[in-house]
């Protein structure tokens, strides 16, 4: 049975080891997602949210990985954009030539696409950031103006200087 648990990864065990250091991080973390949360509205923007809040996460959990690195961090993010951009307008298009408006497999087709191109546009430019291919699926399933662009690209280049800033003091927690 031990086995069983360990293989699960269910075999959890309090880490005491630096607790100073983990809830300095995940303070930042906390404290940026406030600040997210109060600029984009949570209930209509949740998956561009939830990915900005993914990305803390690589930011102030794995803070020295290649994914929290800032041409990661950025690039994912632009190429995200670019790749939910399109398929979103694409989408619009389709829709409006088919009349197809509020067509659910549609959204769900465009959507699966958007997050398939960056995911490969990531691949080819060397800027893998998970979180950005749920961003370009954000963009296809959610309404969005390029206001809420301009938010995010400024977030996560706040997000990617501040931790520059902090680097000093912050470490890989896993």
């Amino acid at each position: 049975m031990q086995k069983l648990i360990t293989w699960l990864g269910l075999d959890f065990r309090l880490r005491t080891d630096n607790v100073k250091r983990y809830l300095l991080q995940c303070g930042l973390a906390t404290g940026f997602v406030l600040i997210l949360l109060l600029i984009l509205d949570p209930l209509t923007q949740t998956v561009l949210i939830a990915a900005l809040g993914a990305s803390t996460f690589i930011a102030f959990a794995v803070p020295m990985t290649t994914n929290a690195a800032p041409r990661n961090m950025i690039g994912g993010y632009l190429v995200g954009i670019v790749a939910g951009g399109l398929m979103a307008a694409l989408r619009g298009d389709v829709d409006l030539a088919l009349h197809l408006a509020g067509d659910h497999h549609l959204v769900v087709i465009f959507g699966a696409l958007a997050m398939g191109l960056a995911m490969l546009l990531m691949v080819l430019t060397r800027t893998e950031h998970p979180p950005a291919a749920a961003l370009a699926l954000g963009l296809v399933l959610n309404e969005w103006d390029r206001m809420t662009l301009v938010v995010i690209i400024v977030g996560i280049v706040f997000l990617a200087t501040f931790k520059h800033v902090v680097r000093p003091w912050i470490r890989d927690l896993l």
